[in-house]
């Protein structure tokens, strides 16, 4: 099987390549600006705003699946239109697609949501995302979008990055105590991503963690993990501060999780000294 990752150069792309070199894969995988520094895949450079360099991808690396893991921010041209062009390229070579979407779909008016919930944005991210999703659904009806909430893992991701920070002092900032989410490890998500590729499920699915806590309460968490002092770490309220965003998103992954054999483990385990960071799979 040959899998072409989306965005391979970042955190859950890196993931992503290994998993599938280590099942045995021949892997491709994109870079926007740079490739990321593992030998196991071959790199190309791609502009998901170049619909015409898509589909020479396509056409060169005939993958048998594509995982879009890519971030754009709040470029509509990348985050909103990229993916679109993916899933129309996708199409036309009988590619099997999935598409890693965002809890920021969500207002947080409703609290918990799940599969069949419908998004209501409410920053231009969480817009951009839901469009690409209505976009590669519609073109793609066999693709499957998996929204996500933070992701975490090893050491490498910003939240632990600036946990780190925050807690040696070199960095301003401060973690909220009002602002949820359902972080998951990335271990579990890329090996979730890459069970569903090889599937045959389509439409929406969430792959999120089990445990909701707030974005405090994670550094704490990591803190706790790596050695750190949590009474470092500073505390603000987002409902006070200038920067927008839902406050209380919790993704209901429950249906998801009935169909895959990867477990996504909740936060306060997979931070666990004892609890190895390996995707664990669920034995029926």
């Amino acid at each position: 099987m040959t899998t072409l990752i989306i965005g391979g150069s970042g955190f859950l792309g890196a993931e992503l390549i290994r998993q599938a070199t280590a099942a045995g894969h021949t892997t491709a995988a994109t870079y926007a600006t740079r490739p990321g520094t593992t030998a196991a895949t071959v790199w190309h450079p791609l502009d998901l705003r170049d619909a015409d360099g898509i589909d020479a991808l396509l056409t060169r690396v005939r993958p048998d699946t594509l995982v879009n893991a890519s971030s754009g921010g709040a470029d509509w041209r990348v985050t909103a239109e990229g993916p679109v062009r993916l899933a129309i390229a996708a199409a036309k070579h009988g590619t099997r697609m999935v598409h890693v979407s965002s809890d920021a779909v969500f207002s947080g008016t409703r609290v918990h949501y799940d599969e069949s919930s419908l998004p209501d944005p409410t920053t231009p991210y969480g817009a951009a995302k839901a469009a690409a999703e209505t976009g590669v659904l519609a073109i793609h009806p066999g693709a499957a979008v998996v929204r996500t909430s933070l992701i975490i893992g090893h050491g490498r991701s910003a939240h632990e990055k600036l946990v780190h920070d925050l807690a040696a002092g070199t960095r301003d900032g401060v973690l909220f105590t009002d602002d949820f989410r359902c972080p998951v490890h990335v271990s579990d998500l890329a090996a979730a991503l890459l069970e569903l590729a090889a599937g045959e499920t389509s439409g929406i699915h969430h792959a999120a963690g089990a445990d909701a806590v707030s974005r405090h309460e994670l550094g704490t968490l990591i803190a706790q993990r790596d050695g750190l002092d949590p009474s470092r770490l500073p505390t603000a309220l987002r409902a006070h501060s200038p920067h927008p965003g839902p406050l209380d998103v919790r993704l209901d992954s429950r249906a998801t999780q009935r169909i895959l054999r990867t477990t996504l483990r909740g936060v306060r385990r997979f931070t666990d000294r004892a609890e190895r960071t390996a995707p664990r799979l669920r034995h029926c």
